[in-house]
């Protein structure tokens, strides 16, 4: 998919436009080999711009390109995905790319909610031929969402941890698992993104704005902030599955301690019917009331070795 948006520098009004017009916002969602070829062709640039950001597995980074005069900025942004019955938060990245001082691209391999609120209009002071501005913009929001998406981990790491305390599910316990997964990707994602908003607050690949800086100044610490957090989350989460590990081991041994206590016990009136079944002489053999005196012999015997069992804890 392929949208051009511009900001008229007189009026301010944002509206998508059908045209590669100097000062716009183009941006691509998975796009097609044509909307590929179509982009580079209007706009001179390499191929290999668009398709770097659309690597699932790029790293986030900044490349700078000479002789075309082009920026690539390549971030991670958080987004969730749907499996089976399980959402997983993880992250894919975004590519934004400064095309001399004429175009500003913006490619990924799905939507996603920070390029979202800026065609919903969602961001006040937006202008898309203010691209230094528009940079910083899309890094502080993509550094709330990921405050946010933290947060809502958190809710269900809780919710998980009450029903887990009511009875041990697989389904929870998977749950958990998923949810420290996304803790990981979310923490690789925002250490390499913040190295490169470090890189860019330096000023030499971006010129620097006064009003501008403090965008980047405040994404950057919304960033840090994230890494914090997720980071706790990550310690809590990993005691809560070592905890509930040991309980579920607890709970194995304990039936498996019961379990061997009730063969315990039912083999002594087994065994000693056992030697009353015998094809010998035995006492009690010719007593009319032999089979009451083995009973009775029986339920003696077995209530002396659950007594026994039990004065050593190995009854529950």
């Amino acid at each position: 998919m392929l949208k051009i948006y511009n900001t008229d520098t007189e009026t301010n009004v944002f509206e998508e436009i059908g045209e590669f017009k100097k000062g716009s916002w183009i941006n691509l969602v998975n796009p097609s080999e044509a909307e590929i070829r179509k982009l580079c062709e209007n706009v001179k640039i390499e191929e290999d711009f668009i398709r770097d950001a659309l690597d699932f597995e790029e790293k986030a980074r900044i490349d700078y390109e000479e002789d075309d005069n082009t920026i690539l900025f390549v971030v991670d942004v958080p987004i969730i995905e749907k499996n089976e019955d399980n959402e997983i938060y993880t992250t894919m990245p975004l590519g934004m790319i400064v095309v001399r001082d004429d175009f500003f691209i913006t490619v990924s391999l799905r939507k996603n909610k920070v390029i979202e609120d800026f065609e919903k209009r969602k961001i006040k002071n937006f202008q898309t031929y203010k691209k230094s501005r528009f940079i910083f913009q899309i890094l502080y929001l993509n550094s709330s969402y990921y405050l946010t998406y933290l947060k809502q981990i958190n809710k269900e790491t809780e919710i998980a941890e009450y029903i887990l305390k009511n009875s041990m599910k697989n389904r929870e316990l998977l749950k958990l698992l998923n949810l420290e997964k996304s803790l990981v990707y979310f923490t690789t994602s925002l250490k390499s993104n913040e190295v490169v908003m470090e890189k860019t607050m330096r000023g030499k690949i971006i010129k620097l704005y006064d009003d501008d800086e403090d965008i980047l100044e405040d994404a950057i610490t919304e960033n840090k902030q994230a890494i914090e957090m997720a980071k706790i989350y990550n310690d809590i989460l990993n005691g809560t599955l070592d905890a509930y590990a040991s309980i579920i081991s607890n709970n194995l041994n304990g039936v498996m301690k019961t379990l061997t206590s009730i063969t315990i016990v039912l083999a002594v009136p087994t065994m000693i019917s056992s030697f009353w079944g015998m094809n010998v002489k035995l006492p009690f053999e010719n007593n009319p009331f032999g089979f009451v005196i083995m009973i009775s012999l029986a339920i003696i015997t077995t209530l002396i070795v659950t007594w026994w069992l039990k004065k050593k804890d190995m009854l529950n």
